[in-house]
């Protein structure tokens, strides 16, 4: 038995946390069977002194557990010893430690400082302070935050490898600061440098393409704190005593790109302004920051038809290109951003609609690397202008993003599957930079509450997002107001604009996820207040029959059953949306009131569901199981949030199916309906449906875009057109993640992980089969550990393979048997026979009636069972539909029939 992977806060060995009651988690690894923790002591221990002992509890808790100990002191590093023990008789100690921040703002001692340049100067400033350094140090900690983004360099050196600092949040309400540890300092003289670029403070930003959201000056607070050895300590903190001037970054926008001037030659200092910002509202940083995650180097040189030089990097990401060069003193090397070429082969910038996307970069004679700094590019190729010949060694695509830690790994035998799987977490990956953005491109990339709401579910999976969503949370409920509900985007940047339904939600619905993913109770206590002012915020708009039929609302956004021209909010009753998601809400709200023991809110809303489900099936469902709006989203939202009355269900799946049926077993949903389609099918008894839906491979459907060489998610079903046009709607981004939550259902459905406890304390393992996939192996990296399903069936044998982690139990169904097995922590392989063949047939209700026609076995069959449909004199007119259109509008005894024909011809094909 090992105790491993200490964290405090989620986070191994956290420098500069300011919570002041931080909680502990571990996991333990055993090669035994059934291991469950049987106790636990916690010890923490400054400067050699205990502040905390739990003493040996008697506890399977291994999650969370927060700080009992005396209150913490600023700046100050904490040693962690945790020892457990566990029902086998073993026991193990594991160590770790944590450093506390400031603890508070306002423990900030130093000054905010700012420029006075001219309006009109476009390169960044730099903040600039020399300080000697005469004794020997123990510990150098640097405290900083700015109103833009800002770089530190030491001695000519960058601080710490992160990037877009402080990060993006509500700065009317609140804003990071980052700690840093520094190495070290030369003896003697010593230099500090601030850069600080607009950012997302006052750079241009929003549709409109404005700056100056939050203020019109840049400015920076940082403090060094020098502890020697002697006991003494140096704090030196931006004040007027610091100078300020401009260096090689002459521009730098987000959207447009930044040029770095290698020429320039830094002109004389000024003196800084000192400046006000609330130090209140400061809070040490509380996410995993942007890093560079990964390098790819240049795939392909490509010479267009327009003679464009262009690099293929092989994939749409999110961040910025590294370039070494060799140039003349003053060569201009330009590099613009895309996303994809044209049909004819051209670079094709448009998706960026005004984000012009571009750095320059001027030499200086010498060898040397340019690198951006307060910029990034959503691109898959980039064009080249001013550098003669191009060598693709020179050239490296930095992929940039929140640094969280990837927990879910899922491979099927189906590479284009995999592939999708693939577009998916690199669609999470160039969308979750700070905070949660709906594309990474263009003139937009803000933090769109429906697309994070949809999406969370899929994105604790493939990531640890605890932190992420935890930090933006906060910034969604600094947003929120009684007057205007949830805003659409956080931070808001839009305006007020009164709460809309799916997008506001994300105030619940992301929270609930975070607890069920974590058992993170905290985020629940933390939102609660959040939470409920949105379902209250709705309450008060609702009129007599208890239903909010008021106020813009986005629908199904982007569903294909109604004509663009009209709007872009498809073809299910908008207000019909609105009320399901006010149910969900309401539903997730009154069981966190239970989980919180809020007992009179557990019953307020308790008592608000019953009536919003009750007016629900009032309103949109007829006395005899008809929806208002018989569209696949309707159907999927009546069904998949359990709001049709048990009477009305059957009908109300008869009606999916056929709808379905009817767009050749395609879908047509939009950004609310896609989510919950696969979930809603599987969960009434028509998992294969679900599966065909899923496989399909030509518009619409998810591998659709995996055939036209997708490597993200694209925004629309249709981004790109069967003959290679792209969409012109002005909206259609390449790299755009909300119809990429099919995730969840992939996890839990294909590969069968669930949980049955939040957290992952107790798990569910089902996997379910579909055609066309033979076998599917994913892990899952619970807070307890990794979580594992693999199975195949092949050649008559279903063989599972299932983990489960120390200190968990879980329950497995195993495909084609009934009953469940209980079981505890350990490796379990299991291998049975089955008649079962999974291969895709080539047969199936997706074929065309001639198709079935052409074989002179379905035709003796016909002739055999069924010898009026032969001499049917409108079946000729029939030949072009597929089984499952015929089948929509036929009687229902003919289903057995084509069933029982389609069968027989598959069997005779493998016979053959």
């Amino acid at each position: 038995m090992k105790v491993t992977d200490i964290r405090i806060e989620y986070l191994k060995n956290p420098v500069g946390i300011d919570v002041k009651k931080p909680r502990f988690s571990w996991k333990i690894l055993s090669n035994e069977k059934d291991v469950l923790q049987s106790s636990y002591q916690i010890l923490v221990k400054h400067k050699g002194d205990v502040v905390w002992d739990t003493g040996k509890r008697d506890s399977d808790s291994s999650v969370l557990i927060e700080y009992e100990g005396a209150a913490l002191n600023p700046c100050s590093i904490y040693e962690v010893q945790v020892e457990v023990w566990d029902n086998k008789g073993n026991h193990a100690t594991t160590d770790g430690f944590f450093e506390t921040g400031l603890l508070s703002g306002t423990s900030f001692q130093a000054e905010w400082i700012t420029h006075n340049f001219p309006d009109e100067e476009t390169a960044c400033p730099i903040f600039v302070r020399d300080f000697q350094v005469e004794k020997e140090i123990e510990r150098i900690r640097v405290y900083a935050t700015a109103l833009g983004v800002y770089e530190i360099k030491i001695n000519g050196e960058k601080v710490g490898d992160t990037f877009f600092a402080p990060g993006w949040t509500n700065y009317k309400k609140r804003l990071q600061y980052q700690t840093y540890a520094v190495d070290e300092l030369q003896p003697g003289e010593n230099k500090i440098e601030i850069a600080v670029g607009n950012g997302w403070y006052k750079g241009i930003f929003g549709f409109t393409c404005t700056p100056n959201h939050y203020g019109d000056r840049v400015a920076a607070l940082a403090e060094i704190h020098i502890n020697y050895k002697d006991g003494t300590k140096e704090i030196i903190v931006t004040d007027e005593s610091w100078k300020t001037t401009t260096g090689s970054i002459r521009y730098s926008e987000i959207y447009m790109g930044e040029t770095i001037d290698s020429t320039f030659t830094a002109q004389k200092f000024s003196p800084v302004v000192v400046t006000t910002f609330d130090k209140n509202r400061l809070v040490a940083q509380e996410s995993e920051p942007v890093r560079i995650t990964q390098k790819l180097p240049a795939k392909e040189l490509i010479i267009t038809p327009k003679g464009e030089k262009v690099i293929d990097f092989g994939q749409n990401l999110t961040g910025f290109v590294e370039l070494k060069v060799h140039g003349k003193a003053g060569q201009k090397i330009t590099i613009r951003h895309a996303e994809a070429l044209d049909k004819d082969g051209n670079f094709y910038p448009d998706t960026l609609r005004q984000a012009i996307s571009v750095d320059t970069f001027i030499c200086n004679g010498q060898e040397q690397m340019f690198l951006p700094s307060f910029t990034f590019h959503g691109f898959k190729y980039i064009s080249i202008e001013g550098l003669e010949e191009i060598n693709l060694e020179n050239f490296t695509a930095c992929v940039l993003h929140t640094h969280m830690e990837e927990t879910g790994s899922f491979t099927t035998s189906n590479p284009l599957v995999n592939k999708l799987q693939s577009n998916i977490q690199w669609g999470q990956r160039g969308n979750f930079l700070d905070i949660p953005t709906d594309c990474p491109q263009r003139d937009e990339r803000l933090g769109w509450t429906g697309d994070a709401q949809v999406f969370a579910g899929t994105a604790a999976y493939n990531y640890n997002v605890a932190l992420f969503f935890t930090k933006w949370l906060r910034d969604l409920a600094s947003e929120q107001t009684k007057e205007h509900g949830v805003p659409h985007v956080v931070p808001n940047i839009l305006g007020d604009q009164d709460g809309a339904a799916a997008w506001s939600d994300a105030a619940v619905i992301i929270p609930w996820v975070v607890y069920q993913t974590y058992g993170d109770v905290k985020v629940l206590e933390n939102q609660y207040e959040s939470m409920k002012g949105w379902v209250d915020y709705i309450t008060e708009r609702c009129g007599s029959n208890n239903l909010w039929q008021t106020g813009f609302q986005y629908g199904d956004w982007l569903a294909l059953d109604k004509e663009e021209g009209a709007d872009r909010t498809g073809a299910t009753d908008k207000y019909l949306v609105a009320n399901a998601y006010y149910a969900y809400s309401t539903d997730i709200v009154r069981k966190i009131a239970k989980i919180l023991n809020k007992t009179k809110d557990a019953e307020k809303y308790d008592e608000l569901y019953k009536k919003i489900k009750k007016a629900f099936n009032e309103e949109y469902i007829t006395p005899t199981g008809r929806m208002v709006s018989e569209t696949q989203t309707g159907c999927i939202l009546a069904l998949h949030f359990d709001l049709a009355e048990e009477k009305y269900r059957n009908r109300i799946l008869d009606s999916l199916k056929t709808n379905i049926a009817n767009h050749k077993n395609h879908l047509t949903t939009g950004f609310v309906g896609t989510p919950y389609l696969c979930h809603a099918l599987t969960e009434n008894n028509q998992h294969d449906l679900a599966g065909t839906l899923f496989l399909k491979e030509d518009y619409p459907s998810w591998l659709y875009a995996v055939k036209k060489g997708a490597t993200t998610i694209w925004e629309r079903w249709n981004s790109i057109l069967p003959n290679g046009d792209f969409d012109e709607s002005g909206m259609n981004s390449l790299n755009h993640y909300a119809y990429g939550s099919i995730g969840e259902w992939m996890y839990k459905k294909l590969a069968g992980i669930n949980h049955l406890e939040p957290g992952y304390k107790k798990i569910l393992i089902k996997p379910q089969f579909i055609k066309g996939i033979t076998s599917v192996d994913a892990t899952y990296q619970s807070v307890y550990g990794e979580i594992k399903s693999a199975w195949s069936c092949k050649n008559h044998r279903i063989k599972v393979q299932v983990e489960i982690p120390a200190n968990t139990t879980a329950v497995i169904y195993l495909p084609e048997k009934e009953e469940p097995i209980e079981v505890g922590s350990g490796s379990y392989f299991f291998d049975y026979e089955t008649e079962t063949n999974l291969e895709k047939d080539r047969f199936s209700m997706d074929s065309t009636l001639q198709e079935i026609m052409d074989e002179p076995v379905a035709v003796e069959l016909f002739k055999q069972y069924a010898p009026e449909l032969m001499d049917h004199p409108m079946i000729s007119l029939a030949y072009q539909l597929t089984i499952s259109e015929i089948l929509a509008t036929g009687p229902k005894e003919t289903e057995a029939l084509f069933k029982m024909v389609i069968d027989q011809l598959n069997k005779t094909k493998v016979t053959n």
